[in-house]
């Protein structure tokens, strides 16, 4: 059976729907809703957009699906991520009841893209690296060095994303940064899982060649030394 095509009262309803989930997106971008904080509650999103209840509960559901929002029973909803493609990322990473072999290659996957995308910062960073952005390597990679010292893997999880996102800042490419962050977020989830509870010597990278090379100018070296520790899941 053909469906006849939606008449203009369907079209400005989703259009309603769409400007809601937008403003919706807004209060969680702008950080009038901090992540992990717990919405408005359904009346009250009623009240303060001036709209119909069902426009509302469309909206959040499509805020829900795409991992910005989480609904939880008896509780209310609550900010899960920043943007509709961290939570994209996050939902497509998160521990599932899927095989092992499934999350291994999803795992894998993530891993690809993160190369795509640091080995691409790496080579910018060489060519438009600023005598600020090498000051901030400097300070970032002495930090990363701190971290694995103090031998706490939460530590040096944030310290070791810290670089890379200083890195990618260097490259001097907006969309690029922003598509990183919407990404970081779930990476670090994923390196938090693979280095475990300890920090263990067999699975240290060494990045201050990297960070050289970046210095020098030399975008041959920086690619080689950004995709060479992005072999392997385990790697930071």
């Amino acid at each position: 059976m053909t469906l006849p095509p939606a008449g203009p009262r369907a079209g400005a309803r989703q259009t309603l729907v769409r400007q809601v989930i937008d403003q919706l997106n807004e209060q969680v971008t702008s950080g009038a809703w901090p992540l992990g904080s717990k919405i408005p509650t359904e009346p009250q999103l009623v009240e303060s957009l001036g709209v119909g209840r069902n426009t509302v509960r469309e909206a959040v559901r499509a805020l829900v699906h795409a991992g910005v929002l989480e609904c939880r029973q008896g509780s209310g909803t609550y900010v899960t991520s920043t943007d509709e493609l961290s939570g994209v990322v996050a939902r497509r990473l998160a521990p599932t009841a899927a095989p092992e072999v499934v999350r291994a290659a999803r795992a894998a996957e993530a891993v690809e893209v993160r190369r795509a995308f640091e080995v691409e910062a790496a080579r910018l960073a060489a060519l438009r690296r600023t005598p600020e952005d090498l000051a901030a390597l400097d300070a970032a990679l002495t930090a990363r060095e701190a971290a694995w010292e103090s031998g706490r893997p939460e530590v040096f999880v944030a310290a070791d994303a810290d670089l890379h996102t200083t890195i990618v800042a260097a490259a001097h490419n907006t969309m690029l940064a922003e598509l990183y962050a919407s990404f970081g977020t779930a990476m670090r989830a994923t390196l938090t899982e693979a280095i475990g509870p300890e920090l263990h010597p067999d699975r240290y990278v060494d990045h201050s060649a990297l960070v050289e090379a970046i210095r020098a100018g030399d975008t041959e070296g920086a690619t080689r030394e950004a995709g060479a520790f992005l072999e392997t899941p385990l790697r930071a």
